[in-house]
This record gives C-alpha cells, structure tokens and sequence, in this order.
C-alpha cells in the first residue's frame, strides 16, 4: 500500500536518552476523557455492494448499450489502459466502476487543513528502462526536462522534501530508516552485507542479458534463479545466508509488510529480494528521493484522469461476463438506478482484481484460490500538535521500530505551510500476518472504537499523550489492500493462466497477475492491455 523501497543509508547517528517520567492516576483519567472526545469515522471500499455478487439477486435486463471497447474497473490499471487507448486514437471505449470516485488504491481524500492518501503515497522514480511511465510523467509536467546526457529533470517541488524518514528505536528517533542505533558490530556487519548483497542481486542479469529483477516483472528474466527464490519464504533464505540480527530481520520484515502486506514468514524470497533489487536507481542525482503529494498518489489519477474525461460511469457492479461469437456481452447492475443493463463490446479490458472475477468467471475459480491478498487500514489523524520527541525531527516518512502498524507519513510535509497548526498524519496497517480470511473480517468487524485504541497505542510508543492532541481520525478501510506474493505465488501457473486473454476479445490487466502491486507494475497491465485491443481492432 505504500509503494517502493526505501534503501538508504543513514547519515548520521545519535546518543541514547531516556525520558517520560510517571503521570499520575488523576492526569490519565483525564486524558481518556478527552479521548472520548475524538471525532471519528469508519469509511472504505464498497464492500456492500461488491458483497452482492456472492449472492446475486440482481433484476432482468432492462437497457442494452453497445461499445466497440468497454474497460471494467478504473483503478490505476484501468485509468492507464484509457490513457493509451487515448494516446492510440482510440477514444470510443467507456469505464465503469463499483466505487463513486476512481483511483482504486490510489484514491485521495480532502479536509479543511489538508489533502491525503487513502493508499499508496509515493512513486520511486522509474528505471531508466520505463519509456512509457517516463513519457506519461513528462506529459504530466512532473518531469520538466532533460540533461544533454538524457537524464530526466524532475519538478523539485514533486520530489520528497527533507528531511525525508525516521525510525523511533530506543526511546530516540534516529534519521533513516535503516536501524543505526544502538547496534552491536555483529549487526552492523550483517546489515551492511545485507546492502552489499542486494546490490549484486540488482545487477544480476541471465545469459541473455535481462534482469533477472526487474520492473515490470513481465521485463525480467524468469530464470532457474526466479523459481527457486520463489520456492521458498524470504525468513528462509535470510536464515540461510546467515542472517540473524533482529534489527535486520525486522527492517527487512518491515519492507515486505510495506510492499506486500505480509512479513517475511510468508513472502515468497523472490518478492522480498525483489523489493531492493527491482529498481536500478539509474538517477544517481536523484538517489535518496521519491516523488511524492499531499494526496499521494491520487495526484497520479488525477493525471490519468484527464484521458478519462466523460467516459466513467460510477457505482456499476459488473456480475456477468459472456464471451460471444463476434463481441463481449457484459451483465451490469446500476446502482443508481437499480437496474440491470447489458453492455455488448467488440473488446474487453478486465481491471477487476481476481477475487472479483471468480464471480464474473465461475470456471476460472479454482484457479483463483493461489491468489492472497493483504488487507489494510488507513487512517487520516488531524492533531492540534505533535508531543515531544527526541532525536531527529519531524520527516515526510516516520517508523515505529516492531510498531504494530507500518507507521505514518506527515501529510503537509510537501507544503509551504508544513509547520502550521493543525498537523495532519496517514497511519498505514496491514492485516497480512495470519490467516487473511480472519484479518479481512477484522477489518471490517472492529468498531472505529477498537481500532481508534488500536492506532492510538501504537502512535503512542513513540509519541507520549499524542491522544491529548487529536482532533478526528477518519479511517479507511481496504478489504482486499493487495496482493501478496506468498512464497511460490510468482512462478505459479494460475498466475499465468490468468493473465491469457480470452478469444481475442476478453483481456485481463491488473497489478495482482504481476504479482506485486506496485503503481508501476499497474501501470504497465494498464499499457500492454491495450495494445493487445488496438492490435485486435487494426486486423
């Protein structure tokens, strides 16, 4: 949900205090009341309405529409597949989607202090590789230009201001997000193997000359290398090459919750490796940034958004989908108007996630049962002030060390009015560490009351009384956050299956037949999608 690495070196070190003397009973008493006080709410997915299709009720036909191209779902995958059918010359095609706004996980909220993500927050800056997100940045005035040695100018103020992360360990917040404090020789030894290590897997490439990591995963090799990572979980391979020190296992546990949803217990060795050794860092002007927004990534749709313009229809619950001699027959619930309509197409893009289209695909069922996603909750906090805190200050990115959630990001960080009262934070948690079917209804069966203590507690390890200083929490809750590559997931032939297009007509694009959802990785399903339409179309 929070999308890309983070694989930097810490600049500095700081000295070990302690803090925090005892309140008394009457202080903490009046501290809850003043919890009790916080304006909440619980929002997320539409989960309702997808939920029907379990259990499909729906009235006749009542409205037939023909289209010679229909797109099903306008998250990035599906934004990114108009935007090319665009750049194309192919302007007839139409998109619906159950959720009122588009976006999907890159979705964006607003409040009188402040814009927000609801989801994945930044973009690395690409691989020199990614010609076409390249193209799309530069069209999007985020990159403005480029050197006489062909490396891309981007906007400044779209770059990660500083200072940029933090890590709170041992009472103190240190820079970085790499443990660097505190440690024994024995971990500074491992972890700096670990860095050097990573680097060598980055440059590992096969006989032919590919990447055996890369993005997208569909431009790198899928070597013997490739399947046997994959056979195994990342804490395995750690635990083979020797890997032991807790403040590397738990940042590299971190990562993998960060990318995947899950830990290293369950990610499959290939994700977990792929995580630092995926993208190529070409920019070496650029090194430690990422492109970043107040809302995240929704400043991304927001781009893609431009291509779609007139041709979204909101709140539509796709529930049947046909194959036919000579087009695509698509049954279709109008949640405005409570109607059912049938949608006839010469050609289909389907950006529904697979967990979707095992209703859309009965036959095809079996073969989704390889595929796990992640749920998360987001939380959007306003607070009058940020308790004190030692060590480094305020960053764009901030992590508890073994906090139970992925820590926060500062909203405001990329604006001028940064340091202005009230603060506005995202929290981020993932739900990917047991038995997801149990995590995804605990998402959804906690009250905003249980999860408010949740998050307060775990803000709370670093930041003492911060619930004397909140105003609201609103959170956002994603049943189906991601897809997450478990071990044997990314060699798995219901992967590739999946991904085969049907008959010419019915085309499959999302970020979980790559395995790892990432916006570049979403992207790029989006692109090839439709090229396969406009080649279809030109026969």
């Amino acid at each position: 949900m929070k999308n890309g690495v983070k694989f930097k070196q810490s600049r500095r070190r700081f000295l070990k205090v302690t803090f925090f003397a005892a309140l008394g009973l009457q202080f903490i008493q009046s501290c809850r009341k003043k919890i009790n006080h916080i304006f909440l709410r619980l929002t997320g997915t539409n989960h309702i309405l997808g939920h029907r299709l379990r259990f499909p009720d729906f009235p006749s036909p009542t409205e037939v529409l023909e289209i010679p191209v229909l797109i099903l779902g306008a998250g990035v995958t599906g934004l990114s597949a108009a935007y090319r059918l665009q750049k194309r010359g192919q302007a007839d095609f139409l998109i619906i989607d159950l959720e009122s706004e588009v976006g999907g996980n890159a979705r964006s909220g607003q409040n009188t202090h402040s814009s927000y993500p609801l989801g994945a927050h930044y973009l690395p800056l690409p691989n020199a590789s990614n010609t076409e997100l390249l193209e799309f940045l530069e069209e999007s005035k985020i990159i403005t230009g480029w050197t006489q040695e062909n490396i891309p100018i981007f906007d400044e103020e779209q770059l990660s201001f500083a200072p940029q992360e933090r890590l709170f360990i041992h009472n103190v917040w240190q820079e970085g997000i790499i443990p660097n404090y505190g440690l024994s020789l024995e971990d500074s030894a491992q972890i700096e193997r670990f860095v050097t290590h990573m680097t060598r897997f980055r440059q590992m490439k096969d006989a032919q000359g590919k990447y055996i990591f890369d993005i997208p995963m569909r431009n790198a090799a899928l070597s013997s290398d490739f399947k046997q990572l994959d056979s195994i979980t990342m804490e395995a391979w750690m635990r083979s090459q020797g890997y032991q020190a807790e403040p590397l296992i738990e940042y590299v546990n971190y990562c993998c919750r960060d990318d995947y949803g899950t830990g290293i217990v369950t990610t499959s060795a290939f994700a977990g490796i792929h995580y630092f050794a995926g993208r190529k860092h070409n920019w070496t002007n650029y090194q430690d940034l990422v492109l970043t927004w107040q809302e995240g990534n929704g400043r991304l749709v927001s781009h893609l958004k431009k291509y779609v313009l007139g041709k979204v229809v909101n709140r539509q619950l796709a529930f049947g989908l046909r194959v036919k001699q000579g087009h695509v027959e698509v049954e279709v619930f109008d949640d405005h108007k409570k109607i059912t309509k049938i949608i006839r197409a010469n050609q289909v893009i389907n950006c529904c996630p697979q967990f979707i289209n095992q209703y859309l695909l009965p036959e095809r069922a079996s073969l989704t049962n390889e595929f796990h996603y992640a749920p998360w909750i987001v939380a959007t906090i306003v607070l009058r002030r940020f308790p004190f805190a030692d060590g480094a200050p305020l960053s764009w990115e901030n992590i508890i060390y073994k906090g139970k959630g992925l820590g926060y990001v500062y909203d405001q960080h990329q604006s001028l009015k940064q340091f202005q009262s009230p603060f506005v934070i995202t929290y981020y948690h993932s739900l990917g560490d047991g038995n997801l079917r149990e995590n995804r209804k605990q998402v959804f069966s906690w009250t905003d009351q249980q999860w408010k203590d949740f998050i307060l507690k775990d803000l709370g390890e670093a930041h003492y009384g911060i619930e004397e200083e909140v105003i609201s929490i609103e959170i956002f809750r994603h049943g189906h956050g991601m897809i997450s590559p478990v071990r044997g997931f990314l060699s798995s032939q219901a992967r590739i299956e999946l991904g085969k297009s049907i008959e010419g007509k019915l085309h499959f694009a999302h970020s979980d037949l790559s395995g790892i959802s990432i916006f570049e990785e979403a992207f790029y399903q989006g692109i090839y999608a439709a090229d396969k339409v406009i080649a279809q179309l030109h026969k």
